[in-house]
């Protein structure tokens, strides 16, 4: 063909994940990587997870059909439990299967968005979030980030000015920035949401995840009651405190919302792996998700804070870094002569990776931020990467 495939518009220029982009060079001997938002392979709970999928071995004939869009009504009914537990109002008509909590924020995409139509992101945000933007044609209006969350002024601004259909955000330990949105900016949020039309995507596959401060509610059960309640949608996942093999995730919404976004799995992929679906369900079911997740907490509490004192011990407040109080990363700010993408080739000849922060923006980009992930390394791991990103900086 002469003048190349007939891509539609979205897909004629596109950009791969800045973070994919560094999967290649995992294979190189040696390499300790801060880069990737995965959780630790080693931290599995295998034998509980072997013992689930063996169970299945009578009901193979079954869990190899087909099931329903809407997910195994046994696995939605333990969902809308944690969902209780989480002070989320939630039955199993309210829930959704997805194949991970980012098919639901896709179905959601397609669901709300035409090409044109504005939704907000914050400034930096999940880069598959903007992403499933841009190929949607839509609008992409940032909204800034403070120490405790939301810039909640910039926020009101954009909401009288742009009248977008979301506000998609990360509350509770943001990837990429760590940040928890504070309790009083969730309250302020949703009595200001609540004045408008404009839904919230509070996506929380972290939020378990939590190892120093005062756990705090979600957005979802704060809007309980209030005129706000209808406009927020919760969306959390299996991937990051089971594993992510699993491809679990879940929606709760509005039922209106839930009938469409039910209409465009069953164009996507029928449904979510029954398969999976009944192996997770026994997995929660058994008691073993409650027993087994505090030791990842206390891991990633341990090699969160190694991160933070080999970084304190080399740099010498040369860097600032964003303390988390959980999740998987930690956000830092170079020197402002230091540009994070021209010193990443550095750092991986010094065998060291990590992900630049402009990756994270959908405009407006912060050349000196980057991402370091602690979840994929063990404390001497990241004490030897840390020396080799200080003989990086020092090339630089």
């Amino acid at each position: 063909m002469s003048s190349g495939f007939p891509f539609a518009a979205p897909f004629k220029e596109i950009k791969g994940s800045p973070i994919r982009e560094l999967f290649k060079y995992l294979s190189t001997p040696g390499m300790i990587s801060f880069a990737g938002g995965y959780p630790a392979p080693e931290l599995f709970d295998i034998p509980g997870l072997q013992a689930s999928i063996s169970t299945q071995a009578s009901t193979l004939q079954e869990s190899m059909s087909y099931g329903a869009t809407e997910g195994l009504p046994v696995l939605r009914e333990i969902l809308a439990t944690l969902c209780t537990q989480r002070g989320i109002q939630a039955g199993k008509d309210d829930i959704l299967v997805t194949s991970g909590s980012q098919q639901a924020y896709e179905l959601l995409v397609r669901a709300l968005i035409a090409p044109g139509d504005t939704a907000l992101v914050e400034r930096p945000a999940y880069p598959a979030a903007i992403q499933g933007l841009r190929l949607a044609g839509a609008n992409i209006v940032t909204v800034g980030v403070e120490e405790d969350g939301t810039n909640l002024e910039e926020l009101a601004r954009a909401l009288q000015q742009h009248q977008p259909k979301f506000f998609y955000c990360v509350p509770t330990f943001a990837n990429p920035s760590g940040i928890t949105l504070s309790l009083e900016k969730r309250k302020k949020l949703l009595a200001l949401l609540a004045t408008t039309d404009c839904l919230l995507i509070e996506d929380d596959p972290y939020g378990q995840l939590r190892f120093s401060g005062e756990p705090l509610p979600t957005l979802a059960e704060l809007a309980r009651s209030t005129p706000a309640q209808d406009q927020v949608i919760y969306l959390s996942s299996l991937s990051k405190t089971v594993a992510p093999g699993l491809r679990i995730g879940w929606m709760v919404a509005h039922p209106e919302i839930l009938r469409r976004c039910v209409l465009a799995k069953q164009v996507d992929d029928m449904c979510s792996a029954p398969f999976m679906q009944a192996v997770a369900a026994h997995y929660l079911n058994s008691g073993r998700y409650a027993q087994h997740l505090p030791y990842i907490i206390n891991t990633y509490r341990q090699r969160a804070q190694c991160m933070l004192n080999a970084f304190s011990a080399d740099f010498d407040g040369q860097l600032k870094l964003v303390r988390p109080e959980g999740g998987m990363f930690i956000w830092g700010y170079l020197p402002p002569d230091i540009n994070a993408t021209r010193l990443l080739p550095l750092a991986i000849d010094e065998k060291v990776m990590f992900v630049p922060g402009s990756g994270f923006y959908a405009d407006k980009p912060d050349e000196n931020a980057f991402r370091l992930s602690f979840a994929m390394s063990n404390e001497a791991q990241i004490t030897e990467g840390v020396t080799r990103f200080r003989k990086a900086l020092d090339r630089y």
